[in-house]
């Protein structure tokens, strides 16, 4: 039944789960990526963060909008994914996927490595400024839905991303010597 809403054309009310997940799930999935959850898992807690919202709709008090409730809602399971050690895992394969970009290898390249450069300076983030820094950053939210998804008051909210870009550039800042360091012994 869930699914066949997915795929049947309906005009369903703004707030019921169908019409929340086609308008924000592209969202919740690069929100989630960013907030730490492994590739390969985006799909399943993506699907946690919709059951939730299924579950909680009734309790939403409109006092945000829906985009901000579920970003806090998906703010709190890539948490608790987080906390997880069963999400810590590796999966072999006998052979290399046959897919073949059409990209650049060289862009394509710099990109995964720019992600990963990323995802390892939002790693060393804790979870309030690293949640502040995706919203406000990366998703571009307005800073007084960013308070609102991560339960502060705005000065809060403002004071996290100060410390957030503070780490972030310190960080880019360590790995950038060590990468100078690295290519002078060479």
């Amino acid at each position: 039944m869930f699914l066949q809403a997915l795929i049947l054309p309906t005009a369903p009310s703004p707030l019921d789960t169908t019409s929340l997940f086609r308008e924000h799930a592209a969202y919740v999935w690069r929100a989630l990526r960013r907030l730490g959850v492994r590739e390969a898992d985006i799909e399943d807690v993506c699907q946690e963060v919709f059951v939730v919202v299924h579950r909680r709709l009734a309790d939403f008090e409109g006092r945000s909008s829906p985009r901000t409730w579920i970003y806090g809602i998906a703010i709190r399971t890539a948490s608790d994914y987080r906390k997880r050690a069963s999400h810590v895992r590796e999966v072999a394969t006998a052979t290399p996927p046959d897919v073949l970009s059409r990209d650049n290898p060289h862009d394509a390249l710099s990109a995964r490595q720019a992600r990963a450069t990323l995802d390892r300076l939002l790693d060393a983030l804790d979870d309030d400024k690293r949640a502040v820094f995706v919203l406000y950053e990366i998703e571009e939210v307005p800073m007084n839905e960013v308070a609102e998804a991560v339960g502060c008051p705005l000065q809060t909210a403002y004071s996290r991303l100060h410390a957030a870009r503070k780490a972030v550039a310190e960080g880019a800042r360590r790995l950038r010597e060590a990468s100078a360091a690295k290519e002078g012994a060479s």
